[in-house]
């Protein structure tokens, strides 16, 4: 015989309850996860998105700025050459402007014109200090010879030894010229300058002069011999 069906609530129910609820627990644990999950994986993607954006907008006004900066930079030479072309130009003009004025120009009686300057050998014979302080009395200077045709200009304008603008007072063996200018062209005698070759008879020859034969040679400052002032134009 069939026995009648019969509610269960014995204790295999009461065993499989628990079990239920622990399992859609899991269930429902999962599905946060996994919602979790998702939206991490979303906001991190529109995070790098966004970042990569800005990256890119930051990169693009990099580039015009640095572009910017070499177009100024382009101009900004591109105008000093032009600035330098035209004062080249001008100093052009303004040479051959004082060239035309200095040629209608006259030396003072008793001097010698060539080139720009005028030129004159003292009567009277002293030391180096004494001829220069007497050529700047006359508004000039001692000579300064600075190219080779003034060289032979002057050989030829005297014919005894002479003082010229050329010493090495202030620093030993650093030949100067009474206008500042360093020693550029020379026309020293063998084996000069030489200070004295050492002789202490002679003391320190701080000063030069130009030789009857057209060569230079250092002597002491306190020499007596005459002198060439040159003064310009």
């Amino acid at each position: 015989h069939l026995r009648p069906l019969t509610n269960q609530t014995g204790p295999e129910s009461s065993v499989r309850r628990p079990y239920r609820a622990v399992v859609l627990c899991v269930v429902l644990l999962s599905v946060f996860l996994l919602a979790g999950l998702i939206s991490l994986d979303v906001h991190y993607y529109n995070s790098v998105h966004a970042a990569a954006a800005e990256l890119s907008i930051f990169k693009a006004n990099l580039t015009e700025l640095l572009q910017a900066s070499d177009d100024k930079l382009s101009s900004l030479t591109e105008e000093r050459n032009e600035l330098k072309t035209n004062l080249s130009e001008i100093n052009k003009e303004l040479n051959r402007f004082q060239s035309l004025c200095r040629q209608d120009k006259t030396c003072p009686a008793g001097w010698t014109k060539f080139g720009f300057s005028c030129y004159v050998l003292s009567t009277e014979s002293g030391s180096w200090t004494i001829g220069r302080e007497d050529c700047r009395t006359r508004g000039a200077d001692l000579v300064v010879i600075d190219s080779d045709t003034e060289q032979t200009f002057v050989s030829k304008f005297t014919n005894v030894d002479t003082w010229i603008g050329l010493s090495d007072r202030g620093n030993e063996g650093s030949w100067k010229w009474v206008d500042e200018t360093p020693l550029i062209l020379n026309n020293w005698r063998k084996n000069q300058p030489d200070n004295g070759g050492g002789s202490s008879s002679t003391g320190d020859e701080d000063c030069a002069h130009i030789r009857s034969d057209s060569e230079w040679n250092d002597l002491p400052c306190e020499k007596s011999l005459q002198w060439i002032c040159e003064k310009m134009l």
